[in-house]
């Protein structure tokens, strides 16, 4: 497999706390500079490294002029880094026995009426690795419509897919509600519960949750804001709807337990996911070429595919494990690179474009950073 391939031919290497925090705080402050420049309200991002204490950068406040300031502990929405709960969640089930990846939706679903040449070939991990053969997005716009899940995925299952399960990439939202109707049918307990007993609560993340009124009933959240014009950014409400359809865009979380997330899939938790889970998790299994051709990203990607539910890209010859979100008022992004034990998380509370380059330039600046100290070992 690609990923273990990537593991074989390349020794783990740490970066050292001195060459990190120098470079580091550098890019700490041109970030801040670029967002105040921007306007954007808040945002909170933290780099974790094996061995090493966290570092966590917060600034600006939870909504627009107001009193309160964004801090380790605020909590923003994930929106689709979601997925990779979804995935995480499912490998633990599968290893545990309770689930399979080959499982076809007319298990997972048969109160769902797919279609027959469909129903016993589409399986657990053709959703979760975005290879289920439908149109992309399919029926995003019905989600946002705020039409029942019942019906959008019924809907769904009168589609006709543009390829075999498994035959390409199609990246999905409606499709991820097949997984909890599984986990509703097979092991009689819904997605937030079996998230919270099997990850979020072993992991200590207090601050984490899945839902719209888990968001808002706490007092330090991150309230959503949309651009009106340049620099201007305006509140606006908590939307339900991707909510609805919690595996793809329904968790919730602080930077600080999204430190502890990051850690889990650099390995440091073992016997919550174990380094065989991980290997499956984040080896390629379609191509996702339109990725090559993204702003910002493609004067660095030579290879970018879709694990189960993460990307895995060769990031200036490095392998690169990330996944983005973005709903209503919200962007959300973690990569990590598993040569170096690094993760980087950065959460925010507005649709800000600012996202993408903040990313890019992180991971492009790590691993000249990581280049350089090589040059410079005896």
């Amino acid at each position: 497999m690609k990923y273990l391939f990537w593991l074989l031919f390349f020794c783990t290497v740490s970066p050292t706390s001195n060459a990190q925090d120098n470079w580091l705080g550098a890019f700490a402050d041109e970030v801040k500079k670029a967002a105040r420049q921007k306007a954007v309200p808040g945002y909170a991002f933290v780099v974790v490294s094996t061995g090493q204490p966290d570092q966590v950068f917060v600034q600006g406040k939870t909504e627009r002029k107001g009193k309160q300031s964004v801090d380790q502990d605020t909590i923003f929405r994930l929106a689709s880094v979601s997925k990779t709960f979804t995935s995480v969640l499912a490998a633990k089930l599968v290893e545990q026995g309770k689930l399979s990846w080959d499982q076809p939706v007319s298990k997972l679903a048969p109160d769902v009426p797919f279609k027959p040449e469909l129903a016993n070939k589409m399986t657990l991990g053709h959703i979760l690795s975005q290879s289920s053969g439908y149109m992309p997005n399919a029926y995003d716009n019905l989600i946002e419509a705020d039409y029942p899940v019942k019906r959008v995925l019924n809907e769904l299952a009168g589609l006709k897919p543009i390829c075999a399960p498994g035959n390409c990439y199609t990246y999905q939202n409606a499709l991820f509600a097949v997984v909890e109707e599984g986990l509703n049918n097979s092991l009689q307990q819904n997605y937030a519960q079996l998230l919270q007993e099997n990850l979020l609560m072993p992991l200590g993340m207090s601050r984490s949750g899945v839902g719209r009124q888990a968001l808002m009933r706490d007092e330090n959240w991150a309230k959503p804001h949309v651009l009106l014009a340049k620099n201007r950014w305006h509140t606006v409400s908590v939307s339900e709807d991707y909510y609805r359809f919690a595996p793809a865009a329904g968790v919730n979380a602080s930077i600080r337990d999204m430190g502890q997330w990051a850690k889990l899939m650099l390995g440091q938790y073992p016997h919550l996911l174990s380094s065989h889970a991980i290997d499956q998790l984040v080896t390629p299994k379609v191509r996702t070429r339109k990725e090559l051709r993204r702003r910002h990203w493609r004067e660095h990607l030579k290879e970018a595919h879709y694990g189960l539910g993460w990307r895995v890209y060769e990031f200036d010859g490095e392998l690169l494990v990330h996944h983005s979100g973005w709903v209503k008022g919200y962007r959300a992004d973690i990569g990590f690179a598993p040569k170096y034990n690094t993760a980087m998380v950065f959460l925010m509370n507005a649709e800000s474009n600012l996202m993408n380059e903040i990313t890019v330039n992180f991971w492009a600046d790590f691993f000249e950073q990581m280049k350089i100290r090589a040059q410079a070992a005896p």
